[in-house]
């Protein structure tokens, strides 16, 4: 009888102990709260164009600025200047998005008006001279005619304006500058200053092209 009733004891036993164990590590914390969780690793699920729905979408050509001096109001926040710059362009930036940058985009002999969404537009603030033109202080349009080997750049006055719609008898100035070749290629169109010894160059660059427009202050 006493053999007969061991085996059942000792498998009893055995239960109580795998049972009292699960316990422990529940108890332990290494089975954590669901709720909690959820909380922790569940990224959130909602779709971004429905929380912008009452503002205007991201645009995917975002708009920028370049002034001369470069950095010249993160100079000016520094006290590093305090001279008033002499020059700032804003434009939008487009991207390639794979495309390719001539006849994919923009097109040979055509207006293009140097980036997206409204004219790009320079201040200067001090009478600038371009190829020995002397251009007065003001606010302009920028756009160009590009071509293979060359850019023709103009200055209009038609400001505040959404694309372009090229009115030749508001231009003030045209300016024929070469283009370069450049590597690595350029996703995003980039507009921005380079000092030189008798003021400074725009440059304009996308994919592997680059036009400089020499500015003398």
């Amino acid at each position: 009888m006493k053999n007969s009733i061991l085996p059942v004891l000792s498998f009893l036993i055995s239960v109580l102990a795998i049972s009292c164990n699960s316990n422990k590590s529940t108890d332990s914390g290494e089975i954590k709260n669901p709720d909690i969780q959820q909380k922790d690793t569940t990224a959130p699920t909602e779709n971004a164009d429905v929380m912008n729905m009452l503002y205007p979408l991201p645009d995917i050509s975002p708009m920028d600025m370049c002034y001369f001096p470069v950095d010249y109001t993160k100079l000016k926040m520094t006290n590093a200047i305090s001279t008033p710059p002499l020059a700032r362009v804003i434009y939008s930036r487009p991207h390639l998005q794979g495309r390719q940058l001539f006849d994919g985009i923009i097109k040979y002999g055509e207006a293009w008006r140097l980036g997206a969404n409204e004219s790009t537009e320079i201040d200067l603030y001090h009478d600038a001279t371009i190829q020995g033109k002397k251009i007065k202080s003001g606010r302009y349009v920028l756009y160009c005619i590009p071509e293979s080997k060359q850019w023709t750049i103009i200055f209009n006055t038609n400001t505040d304006t959404w694309g372009l719609r090229p009115d030749s008898t508001k231009d003030i100035a045209r300016f024929i500058i070469p283009v370069n070749q450049i590597k690595p290629k350029l996703e995003y169109f980039t507009m921005v200053f380079s000092e030189t010894s008798k003021g400074a160059d725009l440059i304009m660059a996308w994919e592997n092209t680059e036009a400089r427009l020499p500015f003398e202050f």
